[in-house]
């Protein structure tokens, strides 16, 4: 039975192609030296001294410059290919991750974060790209999927190994791994795939749907962008408020939170590819299943008002970890079935900059509701507990309106003529 189980298991990992495994490898690379994300807040609040709020505006530059690399990699991976990208962006902001650890001060952080940022986020739309021309059609969900196993069994790791690191290095040691896994992966990518412009699986008698000629009128489409900006918003919390609650409210350590992190990631590792093959056979409807997802993650919000056991952290990450496996891998296939051939890279910018804005919006509103909620005496803070608790009923209202969103635009896409979104 036990053997069964493993070999309908290890099945949902079959048809991918060469190109698809050396792309998850490099991701997986990539992910597992990411330590600078999960830490940034605490390095910028405990290393640095910097305040809350300075805290959100760092944040914010991170994200708004990962809007625009966003947009700039979509936009140049339809003229010049995404290959050219993929190579520029991951090198170069891994020689940026060197010089980052150099800059301390808070108008330096956020020149500095707006333009790395600006440069890494670049590949993203280009790999969404990527996995269009080197998996077939009917893999491409599962394709995604696989990506995304590799980025959270990089990112179960990766935090883990960080907390260790600042505990016996400090908080500068991480910028020299994230800055070399970069660099190792993106050398990786250049000596074993070749560039590919054109997918040699597209079916020329029936190619992809075309919903509309314009991505600024397909108005299900970018509904759907405000529904995952908000799930976004609700995920980022990991990597900003909820690192700093840990702390504050519990008293973890780093490797605690690291931890807590890692059973996201191995969760996704075992579940997700099961979950998205059993969903594609099914043929359940894309956006209910996304929808669900954010019902989970509204969930996991509201669970943190539960601040007197320290067990509510692991439940809490449990649901976050179900919405995630519901909304993300499926987020994506949605949007890049939505593109006309040839603007794909267009399509998944637009997409990808939703999550740029949701990093941007979690991090200042959420720093923002715990200094504003905290009690005060003067303009010092002495008690948290009331801003936090401020922030997780706010953020799981917003994760309420995101299924509402959801119900919306399931509405709006089984009435489209001709069209399965399944």
């Amino acid at each position: 039975m036990l053997l069964n189980a493993l070999n309908r298991y290890f099945n949902n990992f079959k048809g991918f192609s060469r190109e698809i495994w050396i792309l998850t490898l490099m991701t997986f690379i990539n992910r597992a030296g990411t330590m600078v994300l999960p830490f940034l807040s605490k390095y910028l609040k405990e290393d640095l001294n910097f305040s809350y709020s300075q805290v959100g505006t760092v944040m914010v530059c991170f994200g708004a410059g990962s809007m625009l690399g966003s947009w700039l990699g979509g936009k140049l991976s339809d003229k010049i290919g995404f290959y050219k990208i993929m190579i520029f962006s991951l090198f170069t902001s891994g020689i940026a991750f060197f010089v980052l650890q150099q800059i301390t001060s808070f108008v330096g952080l956020c020149i500095s974060m707006f333009v790395i940022m600006s440069i890494a986020d670049m590949f993203r739309p280009a790999m969404f790209v990527s996995l269009g021309a080197y998996s077939k059609k009917e893999n491409r969900t599962r394709a995604l999927t696989l990506v995304r196993l590799a980025i959270n069994l990089g990112f179960g790791f990766g935090p883990a190994m960080g907390g260790l690191i600042i505990m016996n290095i400090g908080y500068r040691g991480l910028f020299w791994v994230d800055g070399a896994t970069c660099i190792l992966a993106i050398l990786i990518f250049w000596i074993f795939v070749k560039e590919k412009k054109k997918s040699p699986f597209i079916d020329k008698e029936h190619p992809d749907d075309v919903l509309t000629h314009s991505v600024f009128k397909d108005k299900p489409f970018w509904i759907f962008l405000a529904c995952c900006s908000i799930s976004g918003i609700l995920f980022f919390q990991l990597f900003t408020t909820i690192p700093l609650y840990h702390k504050e409210q519990f008293n973890l350590t780093e490797f605690q939170t690291g931890l807590l992190l890692m059973m996201n990631g191995f969760l996704i590792f075992f579940l997700e590819m099961p979950i998205v093959s059993y969903v594609e056979r099914k043929k359940f409807n894309k956006v209910k299943i996304v929808t669900y997802g954010t019902i989970a993650m509204s969930i996991s919000m509201f669970l943190m008002l539960f601040n007197v056991w320290a067990g509510i952290l692991i439940v809490m990450m449990i649901f976050m970890t179900f919405g995630e496996m519901f909304a993300f891998p499926f987020s994506n296939s949605f949007a890049m079935s939505r593109a006309p051939k040839g603007h794909e890279g267009r399509y998944m910018a637009i997409f990808t900059m939703s999550y740029s804005l949701a990093h941007i919006t979690s991090a200042k509103l959420g720093m923002e509701i715990i200094e504003h909620f905290s009690i005060k005496v003067g303009n010092t803070i002495i008690d948290h507990q009331a801003g936090y608790q401020a922030n997780w009923i706010f953020m799981g209202c917003l994760g309420i309106i995101s299924a509402l969103l959801g119900i919306w635009v399931y509405r709006l896409t089984i009435r489209e003529p001709q069209r399965v979104i399944d």
